[in-house]
């Protein structure tokens, strides 16, 4: 059953939804990387006050828009069967991407960021390569995204 066909109103509602979503998820991926490097200078009870609001910001906004991105991603191509299907590469690859996005981001940045804010600053390599890992996979989805490679 198909509630909305591209273009339609319910469509361009979830496109919305998706895109909302993606800028929510991806916003620290720009200003993390700033906040960390001026808080560096900070008193460590400061810098640990600093790290621990971006930590619980990770868990509470950013990890729930990466899942909510991608979900609204499933169900544009759902709403437009007839265009795009699950079995196009790019699509398939742009999931498998998303997947790998959610585990670098639970698995590497939001931990480090709990140690930082716990005051083990040897987390900073990590959280700095998982927020490098989850930048070039930004990069890679706009891409598929934008290009859909195969069509």
């Amino acid at each position: 059953m198909i509630f909305a066909a591209v273009d339609d109103t319910g469509y361009n509602i979830v496109l919305l939804l998706h895109i909302v979503s993606a800028m929510a998820a991806f916003a620290p991926a720009f200003v993390h990387p700033l906040l960390t490097k001026q808080s560096k200078d900070m008193e460590i009870t400061a810098r640990g006050t600093i790290m621990g609001y971006i930590s619980q910001n990770g868990r509470r906004i950013y990890a729930p828009a990466l899942i909510l991105t991608g979900l609204f991603g499933f169900a544009l191509q759902g709403m437009s069967a007839d265009t795009w299907g699950f079995d196009q590469g790019w699509f398939l690859t742009a999931a498998i991407t998303w997947v790998a996005m959610n585990g670098v981001l639970h698995a590497m940045v939001i931990p480090s960021e709990r140690a930082i804010a716990g005051g083990d600053e040897s987390a900073a390599k990590k959280l700095d390569a998982g927020g490098g890992i989850i930048t070039v996979l930004l990069m890679v989805m706009l891409w598929l995204m934008i290009f859909k490679p195969g069509l």
